[in-house]
């Protein structure tokens, strides 16, 4: 139950906090969801299922409500508190903005911080051994050799870390360094290791060292679940002792799901497996200890096995072109099942594979107690542990992947979606890929049976009005105990904002519908000063600037034609100046997208968001769904449409004061029987129907 002083607590804070804003309006659903998920969390509800699902609309203020809901309760109970986020501006804005508001103001005495993966900081090691005489030797680990100018831009940042100029995070950079050279020298959990005189002092284990102290941890989606995979509180604290608030939810299914999956190159790695050969024997040669014997000769065996099986894969797949005679070059397995003969391959790859993994992690043992002892200098030390790191990590992919591909799979869930794809360079390749369809059993086995408490939030997860479409996909239920919340924005969407539908003679479907869009938008845009057209596609918004060249009170700003923070300050500018300003967008200007006022008065949504199912997991999950007697459209299309609408929508009112016409061109919102559920979802905005 909810304690007496912490209740007492929050109340008091969020007086001081309301005295502390300017213009601050106190609203009933921001009170009503801090209530809600401090009893959550509290075990009001559920003493053993402490989690519970938010949509809040624009305008409510969740960030402030579930840090008010969450820390003073955290802080009562000896727990810490993690904030999950899809995206870095969000974590920017925790971080400079509302945490540093919240610590002044609640009187509550916190830490706070931004936990970044091992992959956002250098390794001072590689950058040295690099840059260092003995780089020579070590060239076989680098992917891509650098050139002089790279090899200035590493020196450069070596130098700046030693003089304190840079404290070795790739976000603090003052010059940019392009990935694959980052890649190259960024810090992975392999070749990382404390014990070794060269790492202890690193960025990466001083910025571990700070966290340990912090009460309020910000991470992004993928640290978590890198966390969870773990087995949990190996990166962020133990889950039992953590309240998660996982913002900007709706992107968690994807993110496990992307992050669950496995691929790789079949002869690609039947080279690096060469090269692993040579790392053997270099750790034979320096390991004096009798016991590198037997695993160095198991791991030659396994090797050469390794390479042999991956060989007869791609022979099998040269055996078979005309399942790559596609458009994408692609053979998809049907529910997953492969091939007899690929079949008893993948399963002599999954058991050689963790074998192999097996033998190298005992030698890898042994190399860690042989510098521990000192019996290795210092300078090889390091370049052997980052060459084995490398080879570990290539090794475990290599593992994950068969595994998936050799899992046989339950009849009870979800398969596999497991597919081929030809890949062309010197030799012809093939890139093997595997993931989950589904990931919802996954998060309950790692976060919600383990965590002290969760809250899933954002604007939009309900899709036609419901939970239910979420809740599958992240593998919570209406009836398991968990909460489910539903909070309406503020704004009035009525008086402040128009949804248009006008008339047209074409559908998306017909060919005439690229010209009709261009006729449409130029009569909209006339008379406008701040327009956002959101296309659902690249090549229809390039067709339709082209169409609309020269014809426009000012020239489109396109999306792709300059960095999206670049564009955006062209367009306020021009707002700015009095000038009118168009923005052509895709997708992703959908989300995360925020011009406020004047910035954005005129909205056009060119066509409704229906994801096409070209990816190979969502071909599969179509196909599972048919196979269970699903209409994969109205079980997954839909919905997923619905979420998407709601968000391009939300584009135009962002605060209060904000007013302005949507229109959307898309006339099925009326022809089809679907429409009506798609429409109901919106917000109740005025509606103007021709």
């Amino acid at each position: 139950m909810l304690a007496a002083h912490v209740k007492t607590q929050i109340r008091e804070i969020y007086k001081r906090i309301s005295s502390s804003l300017p213009n601050f309006r106190s609203r009933r659903e921001q009170n009503y969801m801090v209530a809600e998920i401090s009893k959550t969390l509290a075990g009001d509800y559920d003493k053993l299922r402490k989690i519970i699902v938010i949509e809040a609309g624009t305008g409510i203020g969740k960030s402030l409500a579930y840090i008010l809901g969450t820390i003073p309760l955290a802080m009562a109970t000896n727990k810490k508190v993690c904030i999950a986020t899809a995206t870095v501006a969000l974590q920017e804005q925790l971080l400079h903005k509302d945490l540093p508001f919240f610590l002044e103001h609640s009187g509550i005495d916190f830490r706070f911080g931004l936990v970044k993966g091992r992959q956002r900081y250098v390794c001072l090691s590689k950058l040295e051994m690099l840059l260092g005489d003995s780089g020579a030797e070590q060239l076989a680990m680098w992917q891509t050799k650098p050139d002089n100018s790279q090899i200035q831009q590493l020196q450069q940042i070596l130098n700046d870390y030693r003089q304190g100029r840079w404290n070795g995070e790739l976000d603090s950079l003052k010059t940019p360094i392009p990935d694959h050279l980052w890649q190259q020298v960024a810090s992975d959990k392999h070749s990382c290791h404390k014990q070794l005189a060269g790492h202890g002092q690193c960025p990466f284990h001083k910025a571990r060292d700070n966290m340990e102290e912090w009460d309020v941890l910000i991470a992004n989606h993928s640290l978590l679940l890198a966390d969870l995979e773990l087995g949990g509180g190996v990166i962020l604290p133990e889950p039992e002792n953590l309240l998660y608030v996982i913002d900007e939810a709706h992107h968690l299914p994807i993110v496990a799901r992307d992050f669950s999956s496995a691929q790789g190159s079949l002869r690609g790695a039947a080279d690096w497996l060469d090269k692993l050969q040579k790392t053997v024997g270099k750790l034979q040669t320096q390991i004096k200890s009798n016991y590198i014997i037997a695993p160095a000769q198991a791991m030659l065996d396994r090797t050469e096995e390794l390479a042999s099986l991956l060989q007869k894969v791609a022979h099998f797949c040269d055996s078979n072109p005309k399942f790559f005679a596609n458009e994408d070059n692609r053979w998809r397995f049907v529910h997953g099942k492969l091939p007899e003969p690929l079949t008893i391959l993948s399963e002599n790859l999954a058991t050689a594979s963790n074998e192999a993994l097996k033998q190298f992690n005992k030698m890898q043992m042994l190399l860690s107690e042989a510098i521990k002892d000192g019996e290795i200098p210092k300078h090889q030390a390091d370049g052997l542990v980052s060459e084995c790191g490398f080879m570990l990590q290539r090794l475990e992919n290599l593992q994950k992947l068969w595994k998936m591909m050799a899992k046989e799979d339950n009849p009870k869930g979800a398969p596999t979606a497991r597919w081929l794809e030809q890949i062309t360079g010197k030799q012809q390749d093939y890139l093997c890929s595997a993931s989950p369809i589904e990931v919802g059993f996954m998060l309950e086995h790692l976060l919600w049976e383990k965590a002290a408490g969760v809250v899933l939030c954002s604007a939009t997860l309900r899709a036609l009005n419901s939970f239910e479409h979420f809740a599958y996909q992240v593998g919570l239920s209406p009836r398991d105990g968990s909460r489910y919340l539903a909070l309406q924005s503020p704004f009035d969407f009525e008086n402040n904002a128009t949804l248009y539908l006008p008339k047209m003679a074409t559908e998306p479907a017909e060919d005439a519908y690229t010209d009709e869009l261009a006729k449409q938008i130029r009569q909209l845009v006339e008379g406008e000063t701040a327009t956002l057209v959101l296309f659902a596609s690249y090549w229809q918004m390039e067709k339709v600037a082209q169409l609309l060249e020269g014809k426009l009170p000012v020239t489109p700003l396109l999306q792709g034609s300059s960095p999206r923070q670049t564009l955006l300050e062209a367009h306020k500018a021009r707002c700015d100046a009095g000038q009118a300003s168009i923005i052509f967008g895709t997708g992703s200007f959908s989300e995360g997208l925020d011009l406020p006022g004047d910035y954005l008065t005129n909205l056009i949504v060119t066509k409704l968001p229906f994801a096409v199912p070209t990816s190979p997991v969502e071909q599969a999950h179509s196909e599972y769904v048919k196979l269970k007697g699903g209409n994969p459209f109205l079980q997954l299309t839909i919905p997923d449409a619905s979420r998407k609408l709601i968000q391009s929508c939300g584009r135009l009112l962002r605060k209060e004061e904000d007013y302005g016409r949507i229109t959307i061109l898309d006339r099925r919102l009326v022809s089809k029987r679907y429409g009506k559920s798609l429409l109901d979802a919106l917000p109740p905005y005025r509606r103007v129907i021709e």
